[in-house]
């Protein structure tokens, strides 16, 4: 019986540090914003959303799959990242259901660009990604305004004969 499947992705990345701006968060780019760290662009929303993937599929993580001492990630946009883990989860036999992403921080607001976001995203998976947004009320590591946070659920169906 081929049943559908589940997985969790979560991401963290500090802001990054000497005043960089340039901040790429669901595939939409705020040139304001400070930069995160990262040894992509660490665009959270994406990264959290390909590493549910990942774990629906059961092919490990982001870190496995996009290691940092590949170069050829270095400096990735996260929406790239998205559509390889995509590629690559269908490559295994799996077919994308849908992705749901939250994204845990005080700025910037999510709101005004959430259509252009979950496009972004949902082209980049070639599924159905929806996009919401959510502080910790000055709490922790996001609340301190220390970087930014993002969790996601995705579902994939294997294709083909029984996983």
């Amino acid at each position: 019986m081929m049943l559908p499947r589940t997985g969790i992705g979560v991401d963290v990345h500090a802001y990054a540090t000497g005043g960089r701006t340039g901040l790429s968060l669901a595939g939409v780019f705020f040139p304001d914003e400070p930069a995160l760290e990262g040894h992509s662009d660490g665009d959270v929303a994406a990264h959290a959303a390909a590493d549910a993937l990942f774990s629906a599929a059961g092919l490990g993580d982001l870190g496995q799959q996009f290691g940092t001492s590949d170069p050829q990630w270095s400096g990735a946009a996260g929406v790239r990242l998205l559509a390889e883990a995509a590629a690559r989860v269908r490559a295994a036999g799996f077919e994308i259901g849908n992705i749901a992403v939250q994204v845990i921080g005080n700025r910037p607001k999510l709101g005004p660009v959430r259509t252009q976001a979950q496009q972004a995203l949902s082209e980049a998976a070639g599924a159905p990604v929806t996009l919401a947004a959510t502080t910790t009320d000055g709490l922790g590591f996001t609340g301190r305004g220390a970087g930014l946070a993002a969790i996601a659920t995705a579902l994939v169906m294997p294709v083909g004969e029984s996983r």
